[in-house]
């Protein structure tokens, strides 16, 4: 009888075809899983909104909106009907206890969950997919419904990979295909929650494979499309952000770009400090209760006098590019916003940050181009563009994906004419962070989450489980020409195979290693990480000869 790693070596060679139609199957599953998740999060926050406007008598939508300091704002309005004041604290407080019950029980729904499945696929974590999952949807819906500022794409890439993880277990899979099925659910969550296939697809590849693998893509692809039939059943083909972009920006302005871009940088790194610094805060109270509960009782002060900062703010992009706001109402929401943001995410509630930095960077690009407008005759139709530049610059200083930032707001806006300017303001900003030695905000997440809980479900028999994994050999990198027994792997871990081109080849000791060729590595879980390590030094690092 053949061992796991022998079954795993022949089968992964033959994969592509199968993964393809897997793939498919844990879409169409992702998109129901998903939609349902979008669709009552959607009725939780429609419903929030109108309990506030009829409690407030209307004032609640305009008040902090136009920037007239006089108006009444909607907490007087609602300080006068005690009744209906009472019953929203009544709700606000199970909300509370039903997020808190939520992660109590199942800690690892906490937060976005874009770490625990990068976590998991480099076999540091293992999440019981038949727990998260519902504790997932009831304690997002309960969080983000409430008045959280949080968004559902984190958890809908993490409901995602938790269906591929699942359907994995239900066909008996082996380790190394349900990390692939998971990456595929993966894609298919924010396909689905955004719209975007091509942005799921490449997600899979930029954000959390962080390497290049036809079979990833392809069976990412097949995934990400299935979803998103699903979406487009239930929610119809209009875009996230249904922007009236008139015309791209011309060439004489991209300069704009280049200096919005750098800005964009310099508060990404901003934002990630801020978010260690107020998880540093949180963990000063000794209960999770007790950190869910600041969230939570902040949002009676910003219900009463500046609902604007609550929940993911999808509507905000746009009203925003509709010119509602003067330049002191636009510098107000932008600070209200990514305050509270970063203290609602920093308290561990299930939610993602995903929506929320790209409102945040809207409202700065926004925010810009009306300072800019002071200074420069440019045509007000243009503060369009400058509201998805501001998405995608923050998005790529932060995320630090930036190929998956244009690629999704393209998508999201369901407009090309910006492409080129998109792609400029995501690379000045990308280079910038990275320059200013911030790390990508969901491996500073990753890191956080194991120095808490270094097993994190794992257990010695899951560590000791084999796996599959690939990597490049980079032109100009340290291998590059060098024989395969010169690279030190850790221990247990083999080179089963060197593929060159169209050709496999067997590989040995004396095999020299060039650029161009794909490593396929058996070692066990335990020990991905680790070797992942050593193959980025080794394999995709270039070397200054």
């Amino acid at each position: 009888m053949k061992s796991k790693a022998e079954q795993a070596i022949e089968r992964i060679s033959e994969i592509r075809y199968p993964l393809i139609l897997q793939g498919c199957c844990i879409g169409v599953l992702t998109g129901i899983v998903v939609s349902f998740f979008r669709r009552i999060l959607i009725a939780a926050e429609s419903l929030r909104d109108s309990v506030l406007r009829e409690a407030a008598g209307g004032a609640a939508e305009s008040a902090g909106m136009s920037g007239v300091p006089d108006m009444q704002p909607p907490g007087t309005a609602i300080m006068q009907h005690p009744r209906m004041a009472v019953l929203l604290l009544l709700v606000l407080a199970g909300c509370f206890l039903g997020t808190w019950l939520c992660v109590r029980l199942v800690p690892l729904c906490a937060g976005s969950g874009i770490p625990q499945v990068a976590g998991e696929l480099r076999g540091r974590v293992f999440q019981p997919w038949w727990k998260v999952i519902p504790a997932k949807i009831i304690g997002g819906t309960l969080a983000i419904g409430a008045g959280l500022s949080l968004g559902r794409e984190g958890p809908s890439i993490q409901l995602g990979a938790m269906v591929g993880k699942g359907f994995s277990s239900l066909i008996d899979r082996l380790a190394t295909e349900e990390k692939l099925l998971m990456t595929c659910g993966a894609a298919a969550g924010l396909s689905c929650a955004f719209s975007a296939p091509l942005a799921g697809a490449v997600f899979a590849l930029e954000g959390l494979h962080k390497n290049f693998s036809t079979d990833v893509l392809l069976g990412s692809m097949a995934a990400s499309i299935a979803s998103d039939f699903v979406a487009f059943y239930v929610f119809g083909l209009t875009p996230v952000f249904d922007l009236s972009i008139r015309q791209a920006l011309p060439l004489s302005l991209y300069w704009t770009l280049a200096v919005l871009g750098v800005l964009l940088g310099f508060f990404g790194m901003i934002y990630g400090k801020c978010i260690a610094f107020t998880q540093d805060l949180y963990d000063l109270i000794p209960s999770k209760a007790g950190r869910l509960a600041v969230p939570f009782l902040l949002l009676i002060p910003l219900g009463l006098w500046y609902p604007l900062a609550m929940g993911g703010g999808y509507r905000l992009v746009t009203q925003v590019a509709d010119e509602k706001f003067v330049l002191s109402a636009l510098a107000l929401l932008l600070v209200m916003k990514f305050c509270y943001s970063i203290l609602s995410f920093s308290a561990g509630a299930p939610g993602g940050i995903f929506m929320p930095l790209l409102v945040i960077g809207g409202v700065a690009g926004g925010l810009y181009f009306t300072a800019v407008t002071q200074i420069l005759d440019i045509p007000q139709y243009y503060i369009d563009n400058f509201v998805i530049y501001g998405m995608v610059g923050y998005f790529a200083g932060i995320v630090r994906s930036p190929v998956t930032g244009v690629i999704l707001i393209t998508e999201m806006v369901g407009d090309f004419t910006n492409f080129l300017a998109l792609s400029v303001v995501a690379l000045v900003a990308y280079i910038t962070a990275d320059l200013l030695g911030s790390v990508p905000i969901y491996q500073q997440l990753l890191e956080r989450m194991l120095r808490g809980d270094p097993d994190c479900g794992m257990t010695d028999r899951l560590r000791r489980n084999k796996v599959l994994i690939e990597s490049d050999v980079y032109i100009s990198s340290v291998m590059d020409g060098r024989k395969l027994k010169e690279m030190k792997l850790p221990r247990g871990c083999l080179v089963v195979s060197v593929l060159r081109g169209p050709e496999e080849l067997v590989p040995g000791g004396d095999t020299e290693l060039k650029g161009g060729d794909r490593l396929t590595i058996l070692c066990s879980q335990g020990r991905m990480d680790e070797a992942d390590r050593v193959l980025k030094k080794l394999c995709r690092t270039e070397r200054i000869r």
